[in-house]
């Protein structure tokens, strides 16, 4: 059997509301589903050949992967947010000069830790706009961003609704869109060289697009933001100085540090 690449089904306990679902998502990406029957996940990778698998649930979608389970979750963005809601300052919303308003585009949103802060800070007369190359992760976390229900902290679920994610890679994207469309332009790629290897992060680093940013990309974005563009990176990276950030931010003791790039008024 020639192989796929990847396979919809969904989980053990599903109902016909489930079903429809998970076929709507696999006519949505182009992809096979597979009624899930007695079928356990790794005989659907075995008998199809496919290293992933989506998996639809009542409580949202999972991605089966050789690493172990990719699914949305707030984490890190509920914490963050419980600080913010403290008093305590953000190094990502000190590096953009984040105001209520203003309009950002994420580059390379991920898990969508760093665009759900953002879409909170900005708020309902701001904009937060999601870029994802992946197809699979952009399925997964544009699912949570929309269903995910959590009740805590205030503002969380609405700020995650706010985001708008578009399945694209930054660098055509970025082409496509004229002078000065956003305030920050806005890039978290996957690390030169990660801080650890969590066991938690290995599904998202098998999806993950490993590639550096380009100092193309840079420029595009250079000519679309009106006020800065802000990389993330491991604080002894050399990247900054590659992509020419003008000055770096981040706390003392943080291993994660932001390069910015100030665009002048007239430029």
């Amino acid at each position: 059997m020639q192989s796929i690449q990847c396979i919809v089904t969904t989980g053990h306990k599903y109902n016909a509301m489930v079903v429809q679902t998970a076929k709507q998502k696999a006519a949505e990406l182009n992809l096979l589903f597979i009624a899930r029957e007695n079928l356990s996940i790794e005989s659907i990778q075995t008998t199809y050949q496919t290293p992933f698998v989506l998996v639809v649930k009542k409580t949202g979608l999972v991605l089966a992967t050789p690493e172990g389970d990719f699914f949305f979750h707030p984490n890190m963005a509920q914490l963050r947010l419980k600080n913010l809601l403290k008093g305590q300052k953000d190094n990502m919303i000190e590096a953009m000069q984040l105001k209520a308003g203003m309009e950002v585009l994420d580059c390379t949103l991920g898990m969508a830790s760093d665009a759900i802060i953002a879409s909170f800070v900005v708020g309902v007369r701001g904009r937060v706009v999601g870029l994802e190359a992946k197809v699979l992760m952009a399925a997964v976390v544009q699912d949570g961003l929309k269903n995910f229900s959590t009740l805590e902290p205030l503002g969380l679920q609405a700020a995650m609704k706010r985001i708008e994610v578009s399945q694209q890679e930054y660098g055509n994207y970025l082409k496509l869109l004229p002078d000065k469309s956003f305030d920050v332009v806005y890039f978290d790629p996957m690390f030169r060289h990660p801080l650890k290897e969590s066991l938690h992060l290995l599904p998202l680093r098998a999806l993950a697009d490993h590639r550096a940013v380009t100092i193309e990309a840079i420029n595009e974005a250079r000519r679309v933001a009106r006020k800065c563009v802000v990389m993330k990176e491991n604080s002894r990276s050399l990247e900054f100085v590659r992509l020419g950030a003008n000055r770096v931010v981040g706390g003392k003791y943080s291993h994660v540090h932001y390069g910015i790039i100030d665009i002048k008024p007239n430029s």
